[in-house]
């Protein structure tokens, strides 16, 4: 079945998709955002927003929820259907989803990223019984628990932090010799009697009952193990880019990051990319912002 025809239609209900679908709108065009999940992507896991474009907004799930209200009011057709391929159909583009091809003058992909797994024994396995990728969301189920914590970036140390005000003890785990992540994130990590940072260390499985008991872990320098007891396992090693479904045409790198000129356009005409989905996204709220405006830019003048 074919629905109708907009002038743009934008993959993703993100910040990143959420604000180019409005600034479209508001330019007068017709407007449709596709999101098979919860609106508001990655965002609405984090209760303390840090860099937000809206300084009003304390947490993700009230920034996603604002601009989804805002893309109601200035006619945004919210479409809850899977995004499976992109085609060229001359002039236009199908965006085609599990039930649906709708037709575009121009397509924004802004279907943002996932975080990665470690892929060890037992991640998978206790999955929402210990397994958690949330600290805000899980956190108080851990409370006066330990937990373990995986990654050296700006990710895992604020996410340590988070369950630092929940748990007894945090092991936050590194597999180098030193983080990665922003010089305040690290003050405040080495401030927390509640953090332990294991360096050179590397979570290989985890076990336990009907719940996460403990995690088995190797010393990546001298090559010893030891176990960890704990309740609760957090990975935080990075994102994978939601990109599975794009054409061949639309170039990628080798973590499957969409490739983009300096105007966000992608190799397939008439599609341009955005945020956490494109290679060279810095990961902060305000280049989500900044990044869907120049794609909105680029896409509306080819469009005129």
């Amino acid at each position: 079945m074919t629905d109708k025809t907009y002038d743009v239609v934008v993959i993703g209900e993100g910040i990143t998709g959420l604000t180019a679908a409005c600034r479209a709108a508001r330019q007068g065009r017709s407007v449709a955002s596709c999101e098979a999940e919860l609106f508001g992507g990655l965002v609405i896991n984090i209760n303390e927003l840090e860099g937000s474009p809206a300084t009003e907004h304390a947490s993700g799930v009230e920034l996603a929820s604002t601009l989804m209200q805002e893309n109601a009011e200035a006619g945004v057709q919210s479409i809850n259907e899977r995004v499976v391929g992109i085609a060229a159909d001359g002039a236009l583009l199908q965006v085609r989803t599990e039930g649906t091809t709708h037709l575009a003058r121009a397509v924004i992909v802004a279907s943002g990223a996932r975080l990665k797994r470690l892929g060890i024994p037992g991640e998978a396995e206790f999955d929402h019984r210990g397994v958690s990728q949330c600290a805000d969301c899980d956190g108080p189920m851990f409370k006066d628990e330990e937990v373990v914590v995986v990654g050296g970036g700006d990710s895992a140390l604020q996410e340590a932090l988070v369950l630092a005000r929940f748990c007894r003890k945090v092991h936050l785990l590194h597999r180098g010799p030193g983080f990665r992540a922003r010089r305040h994130f690290v003050d405040r990590v080495n401030a927390s009697d509640r953090i332990a940072v294991q360096w050179n260390t590397v979570a290989e499985e985890i076990t336990g009952g009907q719940c996460v008991e403990k995690v088995r872990v190797r010393n990546a320098a001298d090559g010893t193990r030891s176990e960890i007891p704990c309740a609760g396992f957090f990975a935080y090693i990075g994102l994978a880019p939601n990109s599975e479904y794009l054409p061949a045409a639309i170039a990628r790198d080798a973590n499957g990051a969409v490739l983009t000129d300096g105007s966000l356009k992608t190799a397939l005409d008439g599609v341009w990319a955005a945020g956490a989905v494109r290679a060279g996204y810095s990961g902060l709220l305000t280049d989500a912002v900044k990044e869907a405006e120049t794609a909105v830019a680029s896409a509306l003048t080819r469009l005129k």
